[in-house]
């Protein structure tokens, strides 16, 4: 029913595309858009431009909308962009997914193929978004391919988080209280203090706390935020902005549940019954542990963990336990030094982040235990034209350099422990320019080119145990391993204005990602970088005054070589066992439509209407799985040639190889639609503000096993909220409700080696509360 539902959407929204450039000429030519939707401007493109100026797809949602959505970190966000799908990860890191391309983020190996950009700052390790998720002026999503103009990893695309800058000559602020169940209290505020004519100061906070969604206390919300700003105008034409952050985070952390099986081998097992996942029995939770256990029991062991049914009893298999928790800080400052040199405008962009990240997680249903120091530094210098020539452009040229240290320990009982000490150092340059000719007044030719070369090198110590050996032998000798990666990543288009309010485009862009290592001994360690070609018809079009808004955008894009993770074979010295591995994954493409509508109703009300059409699927995707046990394995795919991992040993696991050619591609819904409606009432001098969303996806797997427990349904979610406006907005109350139908939705899922039980990661529950904000 969901399905034929936003199939009839998507056609009624096709028909109105066919019309609207008709629609939008006839309509504007010559006459003022009055009463029209407000204009947006985004940096997409590295300078301010109208969003519907830029030739490329933009979803942009303003801050008052993330707090509206009770959004206080990004996983909120993708609720509000069909074609973004965030997973919370190990420990605190995300997996960002834009239309299909993405990675899987598991240890310290692991890198986005989605750019996150802070304050115009590349961030490598996007774990601490709770962090910045406060006093922001905007997001923008930029979907496809972004290697011309952005800095490293965005093959699929970018995220940008701006945050509200100081303001010149005003004094001000706003603080906000939410309270809201499970104990959920949120408090956040912003402070804009004149020093002068010339120079401005901002402070901006957030404090979060919040119990946990599972019955043991896991996905709970624990963290502190500050941000202080200063803007100095010294003379015409010139600025500099300082900030400056910091984020502590706490609680408990990421937990999941394990997850009801029935699609278990013929002869291995008929299932295992688990809670039901609306109840959100947490992993540690006696009654989760009490059905893993029983299901072990039906299980056949080696003799060193007690034969039949010995499993958990023996400890070789450890349950999840209760003592989880994170303790990180994050620190960062970074420069925007802006002049006017006549010609063009100078940009540079100076940044140091670091970030202390230690937890102790269950998510994968075994001990994951980080303790992880990274710092990086970075440079952008970039040269925009000014004035009105037919040719403008952007010129540029950036710096990356971190340098991580950690300890990764992951603990499935005595049959299986891995830790290992990675020390890695990424140095990155690029060169790039983006330039812009205007044929006529009306028709331009875009043409951009970037050149990278990055440096990676490792220094990692490894030591893998489990019965029948030592179960945790000191590590190894640390190996060494050294890595350069050379690309250029182009882009060429045309945009032609058809009518005085509508944009015709198409392009061709590429994207590319650096190869680099995993935790495994020389030779086999290393895995090559990934590219994406990206082919792109799109229109943006505003008529009847610009009170009606229609973007659309047709695309396909042919992925190569895609960095994908999971637990498979590690090899660590002269033997095989289960551990973090990366692999290419051959090619697969990416189809679809973006369609976005906005529509001013009347004076006082604001329909929209974002739909994504996907299909996405793996041409060809091949991997090599590893079973502990021996027994075996569980996939969804083609399973051949089951074969001893080491032979000549007492250690009984077997290699499978796996073929998912054909499959979709994993986060890749085939439909995507959100509705909203926001309306405003005056009542003397008050308003009321009535809003409402909802969120309408089909169905997508989780991940590459492709079991049945992997797979999230076709699902509908819906928000809303009622407010009450004080005169000129000087204070607000607000009632809220996310998730109204309390739908239960997978945020993500693994498979626990040696059981092959599936655990999942829930998105929230049904969410609702109280806020009350005050202007000043």
């Amino acid at each position: 029913m969901t399905n034929r539902f936003v199939l009839r959407c998507s056609v009624a929204l096709a028909a109105i595309s066919v019309s609207a450039p008709t629609l939008a000429q006839e309509a504007t030519q010559g006459q003022p858009e009055t009463g029209g939707l407000e204009e947006i401007v985004v940096t997409a493109q590295r300078r301010e431009e109208s969003l519907q100026k830029v030739a490329v797809a933009v979803s942009a949602v303003s801050g008052d909308a993330i707090i509206n959505a009770g959004a206080s970190d990004a996983v909120g966000l993708s609720r509000l962009v069909p074609s973004l799908v965030i997973q919370p990860a190990a420990g605190t890191s995300l997996s960002l997914y834009l239309r299909g391309v993405g990675s899987q983020q598991g240890n310290s190996f692991a890198e986005n193929a989605i750019a996150l950009n802070v304050g115009g700052v590349f961030i490598a390790r996007p774990s601490s978004l709770g962090g910045i998720f406060y006093d922001l002026e905007r997001v923008e999503v930029v979907k496809g391919p972004q290697g011309t103009l952005y800095g490293r990893n965005a093959t699929g695309g970018a995220i940008n988080v701006i945050p509200r800058r100081p303001i010149l000559g005003e004094f001000g602020g706003n603080a906000t209280f939410e309270y809201g169940n499970y104990d959920s209290l949120k408090l956040a505020g912003a402070l804009n203090l004149p020093i002068g004519e010339n120079v401005a100061v901002r402070l901006a906070t957030q404090i979060v706390d919040r119990d946990g969604y599972l019955s043991d206390g896991y996905q709970d919300d624990s963290g502190q935020a500050v941000r202080a700003s200063i803007l100095a105008k010294p003379t015409d034409g010139w600025s500099i902005l300082v900030s400056a952050d910091y984020f502590h985070q706490g609680g408990q952390g990421i937990g999941s549940v394990l997850s009801p099986g029935s699609a278990f081998p013929v002869g291995v097992s008929a299932g295992y019954a688990a809670p039901a996942l609306s109840r959100r029995i947490g992993g540690s939770d006696p009654r989760s542990v009490a059905a893993l256990a029983a299901f072990a029991g039906t299980l056949f062991a080696p003799p060193f963990c007690g034969g039949f049914g010995g499993f958990v009893r023996s400890g070789c298999v450890a349950p999840p336990r209760a003592d989880g928790f994170v303790d990180s800080d994050y620190y960062g400052i970074s420069a925007e030094i802006e002049g006017d040199l006549g010609f063009a405008t100078l940009t540079i962009v100076p940044a140091y982040r670091r970030s202390d990240n230690k937890y102790d997680g269950y998510a994968p249903g075994f001990l994951t235990r980080t303790d992880e120091v990274s710092k990086q530094t970075s440079l952008e210098v970039r040269l925009s034209s000014n004035g009105s020539s037919p040719f403008q452009y952007v010129l540029g040229g950036y710096y990356f350099d971190e340098d991580q240290s950690a300890l990764n320990f992951f603990d499935q009982g005595t049959i299986s422990t891995t830790r290992f000490t990675p020390n890695l150092g990424t140095k990155s340059y690029a060169a790039f320019g983006q330039g812009t000719y205007s044929v006529t007044d009306t028709f331009r030719i875009v043409a951009g080119g970037r050149y990278t070369k990055e440096d990676r090198t490792q220094l990692t110590a490894l030591a893998s145990g489990g019965l029948p050996g030592v179960v945790l032998p000191p590590l190894g000798a640390p190996f060494a391993g050294d890595q350069q990666f050379k690309r250029f990543t182009w882009k060429l288009g045309v945009e032609a204005d058809i009518a005085d309010a509508s944009l015709l485009y198409a392009n061709v862009a590429t994207g590319f990602k650096a190869g680099g290592f995993f935790v495994a001994s020389p030779p086999n360690n290393t895995f090559r970088p990934e590219k994406l070609t990206a082919y792109t018809v799109g229109s943006k079009n505003r008529f009847l005054n610009g009170r009606i808004q229609l973007n659309l955008e047709g695309f396909y894009w042919d992925y190569t070589d895609q960095q994908i993770s999971f637990v498979g074979p590690v090899q660590s010295g002269p033997i095989s066992v289960p551990g973090g591995v990366t692999i290419n994954a051959g090619r697969a493409r990416m189809f679809g439509v973006d369609t976005e509508l906005r529509v001013k109703v009347g004076d006082h009300g604001l329909f929209s209407v974002d739909f994504q059409y996907l299909n996405a699927k793996y041409k060809a995707l091949a991997y090599t799985a590893i079973s502990a046990s021996g027994g075996p394995i569980r996939n969804g795919c083609a399973i051949t040639n089951g074969r001893q991992a080491n032979p000549g040993t007492p250690i009984p696991s077997r290699l499978f190889d796996i073929n998912c050619s054909g499959f979709p591609t994993i986060n890749s819904p085939k439909f995507s639609l959100n509705l909203g409606y926001d309306h405003e009432i005056p009542v003397g001098d008050l308003t009321f503000v009535l809003g409402a969303r909802t969120r309408i996806e089909s169905s997508r797997f989780t991940n590459i096993e492709y079991l049945p427990e992997q797979r999230q349904g076709g699902y509908m979610t819906s928000d809303a909220y009622v407010t009450l406006e004080g005169p000129d907005k000087r204070w607000s109350l607000t009632a809220f409700m996310n998730n109204i139908e309390d739908e239960t939705i997978l945020g993500g899922t693994v498979v626990r080696p040696v059981l092959q039980t599936v655990y999942s990661v829930l998105r929230p529950p049904r969410t609702y509360g109280l806020r009350a904000s005050f202007n000043f």
